[in-house]
């Protein structure tokens, strides 16, 4: 078991059931992100979503830090980012038979999105019937303009660490 905590400075928290912090991380994400708003797991654990105050998910893969979190080489990898909302993400969660993510908004909204690329599929009271098994489809929300951008492997997210950069003088610059 394992807790997880979503924080106004964009970190993300990881702690043991007994209390201690295992994992402390902020998104790569090429896009300013925010406040944490919301975060969700799917029924396994491997998979971490977080929401926004500026409406965007971001998906993280956390099964193999889970798996050994003492192994250094087992990290959490930042894998999909996308603006979900124009408004802050108040809600989430992942349904996995479906393979969807469901979205709220404080705008009122609800929205369906696939959970491994981040397309959009609809709004709940939308006229249309969802369409899930289509993805190649790019369609977005008219409120929402960029599409989900995935995190390249090479990519590494800031983790946060003690760095002194002492003062020195030199001359010959």
């Amino acid at each position: 078991p394992i807790l997880a905590s979503a924080h106004e400075s964009s970190c993300i928290r990881l702690w043991s059931i007994q209390g201690n912090l295992m994992k402390e991380l902020l998104p790569f994400a090429k896009h300013p992100t925010g406040p944490l708003t919301a975060l969700c797991t799917d029924i396994f654990t491997k998979i971490l979503l977080t929401g926004t105050k500026e409406g965007y998910i971001i998906r993280w893969n956390i099964a193999s830090f889970l798996e050994d979190s003492r192994n250094r080489k087992n990290k959490i990898k930042e894998e999909l980012c996308w603006r979900a909302h124009a408004t802050e993400v108040v809600d989430l969660l992942i349904e996995e038979e479906k393979n969807v993510v469901v979205t709220a908004s404080i705008d009122g909204s609800v929205r369906l999105w696939h959970a491994r690329t981040g397309y959009y599929f609809g709004y709940f009271g939308q006229a249309r019937n969802f369409e899930l098994s289509d993805t190649s489809r790019l369609i977005l929300p008219s409120d929402v303009s960029g599409f989900s951008a995935i995190i390249k492997e090479e990519s590494q997210h800031m983790e946060k660490k003690k760095v002194i950069y002492p003062l020195t003088l030199d001359r010959d610059k």
